[in-house]
């Protein structure tokens, strides 16, 4: 049986997890009356409550005598290690792009990956069927996007389909029959390379891991693309890092193969084959695997590096250990370290005390994922707010620049603009129309600037704007962007907060919480009207008269108070506050509780 090896790319929410869904389908992986999931390869909670891939998830199906290993990667920059690391096992990649929105901040970034490496993309224009959809105009931008990512000639010949993934069919004109994906199926054979499987079957066995698994059975697993040389169950092999140096030998106890949604076990591996090993203790990610006679490491992929550091801590408040089970710094330090091993763009250090970790890694959603994983797992922690990496070069200053791409409503642009390149220090790039009263700003942002203006700018554009990033590079410090203008009002008791109180504080800025709410001393219950912090007492209840009120004096109406998703939260907060993050509850908080020692820290930090 031929072999092929794809990948699908694409920026957010253009379609990769519902195609490849039809694909598997079409191609027999189901059978006719299996119950599946829609977006089947999104398996992890988080993925489907967010609908975004996370991880890379391998799968297979076979047509015409040829079976196609297919990996479906995450869109968002912030989880680009995964990206570059599975292009390095595949022979060819189909470019997924949104018919109506054209090339996106991330297409140009998962493109500029794959072209870098010699891939020459399938171009598939998505979603032709929606109302807005400019199928020629999108096109031309996906070779105006290769030229500028100074493709090959090659490269820039590129086929292309026109394609539906929701409504399962694929077709190379925009009128043809639009029956099912066959033709792309047949593009896919005819297009990429095969894997030179009968050169390399006589050398040493050798395979670069790019995925960390553990299964509850068989412990834990490496997946990758053999090179070369063949593998059977109960060899003895090495890992080898990536500057050659022995990690460990050991006895493979298991091969598993992709078939469908499902991994079979197999008794040999060849050339070509995306498999997962069993057996290691100590290899991971961008390790070599390789017979013992081998002494030179496979090329790995350079990461890009961490842009951003939080701190996460012991959740030290009143209210610890109420809600979760996993409390102490020990524990909390092995779970950083176990994600540390499986996902190269994150990186841990401890800090003095030993009481809080800084993680360094790609974006705010990375982090927000990473801390929601851990909430659910039982986790209580306390979060700073996310600090900008900056690095010295030739005895300059250089902090991390993003390049931002925002599509607005004509009559909010202004503002839009007004805030990027004021008080947030970016630079305006471009500026042109995007279809029927829109308008596409592309903007040089220092990613300082971007922490915590997403909310903002939803506020900004009435909830309709449209805003990606993706890391542009390095440049030299921009100066002090200035932070959140308005204070905060904080308890000064501990107990249960009462609605006449909340509706006595209203006229001093929003509420955070509401009646019935366990609040405690030091906690941000509120946001001040002013841009100084308050502390005022939310227990406070009406004082009774011997006078008889009507009933209506008793009815208090209070303001719905505002519900900090974890990502806001983290956002919003200042270098002397933190988020405590629990199971069930995200409360916002001052770093000192005490109001004299926050004072006494003030005036040292002064």
């Amino acid at each position: 049986m031929e072999l092929r090896n794809i990948a699908i790319i694409a920026h957010v929410d253009h379609g990769k997890t519902t195609l490849v869904d039809e694909l598997l389908k079409q191609s027999g992986a189901f059978r006719a009356n299996q119950a599946v999931a829609e977006r089947a390869m999104d398996s992890n909670d988080l993925e489907r409550e967010r609908g975004i891939t996370i991880m890379a998830k391998c799968t297979s199906v076979e047509w015409k005598n040829t079976r196609i290993n297919i990996v479906d990667t995450p869109g968002h920059a912030d989880f680009g290690a995964e990206v570059e690391r599975i292009l390095s096992m595949v022979d060819g990649v189909v470019l997924l792009v949104d018919a109506a929105e054209g090339p996106m901040p991330q297409t140009k970034f998962v493109t500029s990956k794959a072209l870098a490496m010699g891939l020459r993309p399938i171009v598939v224009l998505n979603k032709v069927d929606k109302p807005d959809a400019e199928s020629d105009r999108a096109l031309d931008e996906c070779f105006d996007l290769f030229a500028a990512l100074d493709a090959t000639d090659d490269q820039l010949d590129f086929p292309h389909m026109y394609a539906s993934g929701r409504s399962g069919w694929a077709d190379h004109e925009l009128d043809g029959p639009r029956k099912d994906l066959s033709a792309l199926f047949d593009l896919i054979v005819n297009h990429v390379t095969a894997p030179c499987q009968l050169q390399r079957v006589d050398e040493d066995f050798r395979m670069l891991a790019t995925t960390l698994g553990s299964d509850n059975f068989i412990g834990r697993v490496l997946t990758g693309r053999v090179e070369s040389g063949t593998l059977k169950v109960g060899a003895t092999i090495q890992a080898l890092s990536r500057v050659g140096q022995k990690i460990e030998q050991f006895r493979v106890t298991k091969i598993l193969a992709f078939r469908g949604l499902a991994q079979q076990e197999i008794d040999e591996a060849t050339p070509g084959d995306i498999v997962t090993i069993a057996g290691m203790s100590k290899a991971t990610v961008s390790d070599t695997l390789c017979a013992l006679a081998v002494d030179e490491p496979l090329e790995a992929q350079p990461i890009d590096p961490p842009t951003i550091t939080v701190t996460f801590g012991i959740n030290d408040s009143p209210l610890a250990g109420r809600e979760g089970k996993k409390v102490q710094s020990r524990v909390i330090r092995d779970r950083l370290m176990k994600e540390a091993e499986s996902n190269v763009a994150i990186k841990i250090t401890d800090t003095p005390g030993g009481e809080a970790f800084e993680v360094a890694g790609r974006g705010e959603l990375q982090m927000g994922v990473l801390i929601e994983n851990m909430r659910r797992e039982g986790f209580e922690l306390s979060i700073s707010r996310p600090q900008v990496l900056v690095r010295e070069e030739d005895g300059q200053r250089l902090e991390p620049i993003e390049e931002v791409t925002i599509d607005v409503d004509d009559d909010y642009s202004g503002a839009v603009i007004e805030k990027i390149t004021g008080a947030r220090k970016g630079d305006l790039v471009e500026m042109r129309p995007a279809g029927a009263g829109k308008t596409r700003i592309v903007a040089h942002v220092p990613a300082r600037g971007l922490i915590g203006y997403h909310g903002e700018f939803l506020t900004d554009t009435r909830g309709t704007g449209i805003m990606n990033r993706v890391f542009h590079g390095w440049a030299p410090y921009k100066g002090p962007i200035p932070g959140r203008r308005a204070g905060v009002l904080i308890s000064m008791e501990d107990g249960e907060a009462v609605a006449y109180a909340l509706w006595n504080l209203e006229e001093r800025g929003r509420m955070f919480v509401g009646p019935q709410a366990i609040v405690y001393q030091g906690m941000i219950i509120g946001e001040h009207s002013r841009d100084n912090d308050l502390e005022v007492n939310p227990l406070k209840g009406k004082k009774l008269t011997n006078v008889r009120a009507s009933g209506s004096d008793d009815a208090v109406r209070l303001t719905p108070h505002i519900n900090f998703s974890l990502e806001e939260a983290i956002a919003y907060i200042n270098d002397d506050e933190l988020v405590e993050v629990t199971p069930e509850s995200i409360r916002l908080r001052k770093r000192y509780l005490d109001p004299h020692e926050r004072k006494r820290m003030t005036k040292k930090d002064n």
